[in-house]
């Protein structure tokens, strides 16, 4: 008899989860039962198939680019898979990074190896001298970005598998929740 083993690593659940819509409402919100401050925004998300979720928006939550977000603009807002949330519907979840939705660019939001490849190995990043690598109050990160959430701005990639990238932007979520 020929016994053979497979040694793979475990698997990962990814620790980010991702939805794509158009913003239908965005309101100044209060949370806990706390009135509305102006620190927390709620914004309800509609897909092309018109589900909707909801998600809170905190002084915490990275906005690419820093874009002003608005009814009517397609984004993609990606929260934490291991998040609490309440059992309601439409479902609820805090932002952790949100994009609005552009052509010319393309965001993963993800954990990222000693080796640079994303939890789902679909990514491997190239970094060289060119990459700009921040943290999300928009300091220069001082050390190496692997073993790290991060949030991969590129605007093209190989077909390889992984594909790979140089990015133009990496920024580095280091708080406490995502590290």
């Amino acid at each position: 008899m020929d016994y053979r083993f497979s040694f793979q690593r475990p698997m990962r659940r990814n620790s980010f989860c991702s939805m794509k819509g158009t913003i239908v409402d965005l309101v100044p919100a209060g949370q806990g039962g706390r009135r509305a401050d102006g620190c927390l925004l709620f914004a309800a998300i509609e897909d092309t198939d018109g589900n909707t979720v909801n998600f809170f928006i905190n002084p915490d939550t990275y906005v690419v680019d820093f874009t002003t977000l608005s009814v009517g603009m397609m984004a993609t807002f990606w929260y934490r898979n291991d998040a609490p949330m309440p059992l309601i519907y439409p479902p609820q979840y805090t932002a952790v990074v949100v994009a609005e939705e552009r052509s010319d660019r393309n965001v993963d939001v993800s954990y990222y190896s000693n080796s640079l490849v994303n939890e789902e190995q679909t990514l491997q990043l190239n970094l060289d001298g060119s990459v700009d690598v921040r943290t999300v109050n928009n300091q220069y990160f001082q050390a190496s970005p692997a073993n790290h959430n991060l949030v991969v701005i590129y605007s093209s990639s190989t077909r390889s598998i992984p594909a790979q990238t140089t990015p133009s932007t990496v920024v580095v979520l280091c708080d406490r929740n995502c590290g």
